[in-house]
């Protein structure tokens, strides 16, 4: 009971504050003196932090404003793209107040080397949060591919060449004593949606689609992720759109990575590999692909419409499954949304068994665009301590 009443208290203040004591205990149902010794409790532990009287000029005493503290806990979140490392450090308002980002070809490599960069930018990315007075509870890390439920092990990431990889070892020497924690980018994606996406009202229920060289997804159902049985749920870009079309790295035919992957996209707009070679920071393809669309290419407006038609078949079978309010388009998605649109929303509206729900009220951009994945690793460490702040004595979040 004492763990979840602090868990409330901090909470309270994370979604509403400053907060007075008084208005905490209104706010979460117990007694103001319970409330005090619960927040002295989360001060000492660099939780929380007094600001000084609030409310001046109201009747009775002032008492003191609560705030998160700026200056405590920290979660250190970090991604391993197809082409890029990045690492992120978060306050506990989900503020992020270090970051990094590396161009790194780990595609087909061996995980020994690709780990070892990223555990020298964890370093120095926990390093530089420290000098800002912030504290690293955990690691998370968001992986292109399929994670064993509640272990650190890449089942089968096809885009990077792994499978059966523990990723485990090699980031734990990087900080040792830190909480590790790894999960699919689709899925960390999707809840720095929830947490971060700007929405108004925020959706409890929505498919989050990503993309970077193939494509995943996430359902979020209630505010919280549906991870299957085995953790598996959500491999869109695995889904058949057209059964008898070209056989995909997953080893089955006309998945949707076929039509709508960032790969197929640059083949069906003419892009040759050597031109997409010479693009090869994170996200330069795509903004390529976008460029030539906004300067009228039409064979790339094609391939995006193409794309844009297998997305929409794809979606519309999930969305007549799970009745969600929103389908979010995120990742490298975001800057080819004005092209992939209309063709999706038009499957969406031959498709869904909903005749009075139009295709476009079903999708909507993400504003996070391809730094879903590493903000919502740092963002899932953030939530472990507001869900939890008595673990922090035990070891991390």
């Amino acid at each position: 009971m004492r763990r979840r009443n602090l868990s409330l208290v901090l909470h309270a203040v994370a979604a509403h504050g400053p907060l007075s004591r008084a208005a905490v205990a209104a706010r979460i149902g117990l007694t103001r003196a319970a409330v005090s010794t619960l927040v002295d409790e989360l001060a000492r532990d660099a939780l929380l932090v007094e600001l000084g009287p609030s409310r001046p000029g109201t009747v009775g005493r002032p008492g003191s404003a609560l705030q998160l503290n700026e200056r405590g806990p920290a979660g250190l979140g970090a991604e391993i793209g197809v082409d890029h490392l990045a690492v992120c450090a978060m306050d506990l308002g989900r503020r992020v107040r270090v970051r990094a980002q590396v161009e790194s070809a780990n595609r087909d490599g061996a995980p020994g080397p690709v780990l070892g960069r990223l555990s020298e930018l964890v370093r120095r990315v926990a390093a530089e949060a420290e000098g800002e007075g912030l504290r690293p509870a955990g690691l998370a890390v968001a992986v292109p591919g399929l994670v064993a439920r509640e272990s650190c092990v890449v089942v089968r990431a096809p885009n990077l060449g792994w499978e059966g990889v523990d990723v485990g070892p090699a980031l734990r020497e990087a900080l040792p004593g830190l909480p590790l924690t790894v999960d699919n980018e689709a899925n960390l994606g999707a809840l720095a949606e929830l947490w971060l996406g700007g929405h108004d009202p925020a959706p409890r229920d929505f498919v989050h689609v990503s993309a970077e060289i193939g494509i995943g997804a996430a359902v979020v159902i209630d505010g919280r992720l549906l991870r299957g049985t085995h953790g598996f749920a959500g491999e869109l870009g695995h889904v058949p759109v057209r059964p008898e079309g070209p056989e995909c790295a997953c080893g089955g035919r006309g998945c949707l990575e076929q039509y709508a992957g960032e790969e197929a996209v640059l083949r069906a707009g003419g892009v040759h590999a050597e031109q997409a070679a010479e693009h090869r920071p994170p996200g330069s393809r795509v903004a390529l692909l976008a460029r030539r669309a906004a300067d009228g290419d039409q064979k790339v407006r094609r391939a995006l419409r193409g794309a844009g038609s297998a997305l929409g078949i794809a979606l519309a079978g999930t969305v007549n499954l799970l009745d969600p309010q929103k389908v979010v388009l995120g990742g490298a998605l975001t800057p080819l949304a004005p092209w992939l649109l209309p063709a999706l929303e038009r499957e969406l509206a031959r498709r869904l068994t909903d005749p009075a729900r139009p295709g476009q009220d079903v999708v909507s951009v993400s504003r996070l665009g391809s730094d879903g994945p590493v903000l919502g690793a740092a963002g899932s460490v953030v939530q472990a301590i507001l869900d939890d702040p008595a673990a922090l004595r035990e070891g991390g979040a």
